[in-house]
């Protein structure tokens, strides 16, 4: 079947930089761990999922200044530069990222960026206006299950979060069973228990004292967290546990802003570089074959024209 394979590109480099050893170098002695393990992975997704289209996203924003106005706590702990909103990134991956946009753009594959937005916005545009192909997101984020549905096209999401060889496929079905969800609105109450969850990578305090389960339970039987919030105020209305009344009514400041954090900005306006049809051969060899001997990424980048063709 023909789709739409949206990359959370930052989210698989991340984890090729972890997951290979700096020891993997180009001639100049420059570790490429990042580039080689993405190229890698990006070919076998060619390979094994057949899109007709891709697209990899990347952030323009990583951290938003709409959801830090929100919530100042907003992955502050990953600020390496508070001048310059700069994120604290390993020093030998960030030259790897330019060499991987460098490759991307000669192979001709399409990426995507929204000006103050981050990748998960991106993909959430995309997907959510997708009209033509079924979906498919690639990611490690989990954050992301938020997208999945079945109408108007259906989005699943690729979690690679165990690694790429052992990657799950998550639809309202599989995300509503794995997480005790209603399956006909698995996606948004996934985002909405999240926010009460709380998510301490992202700087999410969640509700004190209200776990993943709970949350699940309180999102399936009342709504979304606007409709928590609106029980609260109710005093007849009796969905809400007494003893996590106290809970969500001590929070109420964080519900309040927390949905515009967790939720993806699907009206997130995107730009992308080129059309979105994967080509069936590297729109520029020569240049992939001169990054390749520069770089020393071998049958990497062998894999990667050959999942093209």
């Amino acid at each position: 079947m023909t789709k739409l394979v949206l990359l959370d590109s930052a989210s698989l480099w991340f984890r090729a930089f972890y997951a290979l050893p700096e020891s993997m170098t180009a001639p100049d002695g420059t570790p490429v761990n990042a580039v080689r393990g993405f190229a890698d992975m990006v070919a076998k997704i060619i390979t094994e999922r057949r899109p007709s289209r891709l697209v990899a996203c990347l952030d323009a924003d990583w951290r938003p200044a709409f959801r830090v106005e929100a919530l100042p706590s907003y992955k502050a702990h990953r600020v390496a530069e508070p001048d310059i909103n700069a994120e604290e990134v390993p020093d030998t991956l960030t030259p790897q990222v330019p060499v991987i946009l460098e490759l991307l753009d000669a192979l001709g594959i399409a990426t995507a960026e929204a000006a103050g937005y981050e990748a998960d916005d991106v993909i959430g545009a995309l997907a959510t206006a997708e009209d033509r192909d079924p979906v498919e997101v690639v990611t490690g984020d989990r954050d992301l299950f938020q997208l999945v549905r079945e109408e108007p096209t259906a989005v699943r999401v690729m979690y690679t979060g165990k690694g790429i060889a052992k990657a799950e496929f998550f639809g309202p079905v599989e995300l509503a069973e794995r997480y005790s969800l209603p399956v006909d609105r698995a996606g948004p109450a996934y985002a909405d228990m999240a926010a009460l969850r709380g998510d301490p990578s992202d700087g999410l305090p969640g509700v004190a004292g209200i776990g993943e389960k709970t949350a699940a339970g309180l999102i399936t039987a009342v709504g979304s967290v606007e409709d928590l919030l609106a029980a609260l105020d109710d005093p007849a209305d009796t969905r809400i546990p007494a003893r996590s009344r106290g809970k969500l009514e001590a929070a109420r400041d964080y519900l309040t802003v927390a949905p515009k954090v967790v939720r993806v900005a699907v009206d997130a306006p995107v730009s992308l570089d080129r059309d979105d049809v994967l080509p069936n051969a590297p729109v520029d060899l020569d240049r992939v074959r001169a990054l390749q001997e520069q770089w020393g990424l071998s049958r990497s980048v062998d894999r990667i024209v050959a999942a093209l063709s």
